[in-house]
């Protein structure tokens, strides 16, 4: 039996960091200043430079930060938001939550993000805003979304909740558009110790209705001209991350070369027409949230590692269409057939940074005596890795 490997194991990186998080916390705590104050300033200045944007602002959640944006852009009832009918719920959630409509696409089957060309005829008079999904780490296809947002005259919010650090054609994602939506829930590539999100944006005037937004809408102390949110980042996490955000770059590498590695013991093995394998279109740079491999018996296989005790997830077994809580939308099974077939292919296999050698050989050395039991008992996953 392979030896278990989680899908997830925060506790190398934070044992490095143990001791500067510890004296952070006696900081804060010491400070007496848990909402806003300048452990959310300095966080929001050093990540707006980090992503090359002029304003970042600090929310409560990858959610919270989806839902002000769209309210930020009076998003509202009788609204139509374009998304991606595959993504985590919060994507199309927080559009419903605005009183909008989502209008569902189907994805590219290569990358899992929007399709540009369903974009273009998805607009219609009543578009208030596109909302693409960089999924799973790797940017969408920006350049055609962002000529028909252009041509049509509607705004663009990245769901950039995954992909911190991901670039398009050199620059980071969440820089494109009006807005862009990021989460540091704790298996990010940049986690913080609960859940935190982020707003970015090049515009000041939607920045600063960002910021009110995000404070009940109250500007000065007790007067409100908008209707917000408690959508404010605790400074507890704001300066967790501020300890954590320097090492970002490092540990998103280090996935990238366990994602290089993966792919070359999958081809050792013999298993490259057994599986398809995540791929980094030219332009792109792919900080592999999650590594997701394509099986056509994704369901079996995982019952097989879920065996050996080799950590494994399904993103996202249900697209959006097919969610009861959607049922209005009137969709049918068969209306977005590259989403539909993602969601009975995909499987997710363990990619954090500190993955080991051994551990990237035992789930390919699983995944092999599953897909060649003959091969797999002949000879070991990985001898030239």
């Amino acid at each position: 039996m392979s030896p278990r490997v989680p899908l997830l194991d925060l506790t190398p990186q934070y044992e490095p960091l143990r001791d500067e998080i510890l004296a952070t916390v006696s900081r804060v705590c010491d400070s007496q200043r848990y909402i806003g104050g300048p452990e959310v300033d300095g966080l929001e200045a050093e990540l707006a430079a980090l992503l090359g944007v002029r304003h970042a602002i600090g929310v409560s959640s990858g959610t919270d930060a989806l839902l002000v944006s769209l309210m930020a852009l009076n998003v509202g009832p009788g609204d139509e938001v374009i998304t991606s009918t595959y993504s985590f719920f919060a994507t199309a959630g927080a559009i419903v939550r605005t009183g909008a409509t989502p209008v569902l696409v189907d994805i590219d089957p290569v990358s899992y993000n929007i399709d540009p060309a369903g974009i273009v005829r998805a607009v219609t008079a009543r578009t208030k805003a596109i909302l693409p999904v960089h999924l799973y780490g790797l940017s969408a296809d920006m350049d055609p979304i962002l000529d028909e947002a252009s041509r049509s005259g509607i705004p663009v919010v990245e769901d950039a909740a995954q992909a911190i650090g991901a670039t398009y054609k050199g620059r980071a994602v969440g820089g494109f558009g009006a807005f862009g939506c990021f989460s540091f829930f704790p298996s990010k590539n940049l986690g913080a110790f609960g859940d935190a999100g982020l707003v970015t944006t090049n515009d000041p005037a939607l920045a600063q209705r960002v910021r009110v937004l995000r404070d009940h809408g109250m500007q000065p102390k007790y007067y409100h001209q908008l209707v917000g949110g408690n959508f404010r980042l605790d400074a507890l996490q704001a300066a967790i991350l501020r300890v954590k955000a320097p090492h970002l770059h490092a540990w998103t590498e280090a996935r990238r070369v366990n994602a290089g590695r993966y792919v070359r013991l999958f081809r050792d093995a013999g298993l490259e027409g057994h599986l398809t394998l995540p791929t980094e279109p030219a332009g792109r740079r792919h900080i592999f949230n999650q590594f997701v491999i394509r099986s056509h018996d994704r369901d079996r296989l995982k019952q097989h590692l879920d065996a050996q005790g080799i950590g494994n997830e399904i993103y996202y077994p249900v697209p959006f269409h097919l969610q009861a809580c959607f049922a209005s939308l009137g969709h049918r099974p068969g209306d977005f057939p590259e989403a539909e077939r993602a969601a009975r292919e995909t499987l997710a296999l363990p990619i954090f940074g500190e993955l080991t050698v051994d551990q990237q050989q035992a789930v390919v050395h699983a995944i092999a005596a599953f897909a060649r039991p003959d091969a797999a008992a002949s000879r070991p996953a990985g001898a030239s890795a």
